[in-house]
């Protein structure tokens, strides 16, 4: 039976051995928990997305442990270099021209001749691609479409026993998905806000970032799936003054008798660490048969908190 498992060296070196062997073992790192899976391993990718039930044109993140890896794995260049090692270790993902055309790479790319890649800020996540010395793909451990984990619990709750073994390094301290940005062509798209804010890409580059919601159809990177990240009950949004049936989520000074507040304060920081616990408790909670969230300002990591909650509600 699948355990949670406290993130300490020997825990660690045993989920590296897993990973060695084609297991697919879930880990913290600073934005949401990842189910990892060596990007090597086309049977252990296979697993991932049969496990989270994701569509496998989806392609997923590759996670690494030194910059120095990025030279046999991907195109880069001086901007490529100058963004990693100003945001790396960090939220900030990079979709880069593939460079290791190796067929056992092909189902973590989705096909595409472009590779997703990360250097996330956590030492148990740094710890656990070490010591496996390959490098991780880890989407969010979560069924598809469904909240994303900020605890080893959440995970255990989505996934059970489709996961051999649990990493708990406690709650994640950003709280939302990394930011993803296109950096294949002169210049520079945001293909996914998040725990990056595009206001910081954009002042050490000293240019705009584009915007792109990118193809739902045919994603290009993670998070572009039209309807994701959603809890089981209704879910409205850029509510002032909720419904009585609904489970009210307030930020700053609106809702301040909200069930709960992303936060009080209005520090966007806080209500992204915050956002995926608290839809998770709002979903598990049975006094309210809808839910509802404050308008959210689209600045900074509110970009990625709209994102998030946009496509959380989506309806078709």
């Amino acid at each position: 039976m699948t355990r949670i498992f406290s993130a300490d060296s020997d825990h660690i070196a045993q989920a590296a051995k897993l990973i060695q062997d084609g297991r697919l073992v879930a880990f913290p790192t600073e934005t949401v928990y990842g189910l990892g899976a060596s990007a090597y391993d086309s049977c252990a990718v296979a697993r991932i997305f049969e496990a989270k039930n994701r569509p496998t044109f989806n392609p997923l993140i590759s996670h690494i442990a030194h910059t120095d890896f990025l030279g046999g794995y991907a195109e880069v260049d001086e901007r490529v270099l100058g963004l990693a090692k100003r945001f790396w270790p960090g939220p900030l993902t990079f979709v880069l021209k593939r460079k290791d055309m190796s067929p056992a790479l092909d189902l973590a790319c989705a096909g595409l001749p472009t590779v997703t890649v990360r250097m996330p800020n956590h030492p148990v996540a740094l710890h656990l691609i070490e010591a496996s010395a390959v490098p991780i793909v880890a989407p969010s451990a979560n069924r598809s479409q469904s909240i994303s984990p900020t605890t080893a619990k959440h995970v255990w709750d989505s996934l059970g026993e489709r996961v051999d073994m649990i990493l708990d390094g406690g709650p994640c301290a950003v709280g939302v998905e990394s930011t993803i940005i296109d950096l294949t062509g002169p210049q520079v798209v945001m293909l996914r806000p998040g725990g990056l804010a595009k206001e910081d890409i954009e002042d050490f580059l000293n240019e705009s970032v584009l915007l792109s919601a990118g193809n739902p159809d045919l994603p290009s990177s993670p998070g572009q799936m039209l309807k994701h990240y959603a809890p089981a009950h209704p879910f409205r949004i850029n509510v002032t003054i909720p419904d009585p049936d609904e489970f009210f989520i307030g930020f700053g000074g609106v809702g301040q008798n909200a069930s709960l507040n992303l936060s009080p304060t209005g520090d966007l920081c806080e209500a992204a660490s915050h956002l995926f616990d608290y839809l998770h408790r709002a979903d598990e909670q049975t006094t309210f048969s809808k839910i509802a969230m404050a308008p959210i300002p689209n600045q900074g990591l509110g970009l990625a908190i709209n994102d998030r909650i946009r496509r959380a509600s989506y309806r078709k």
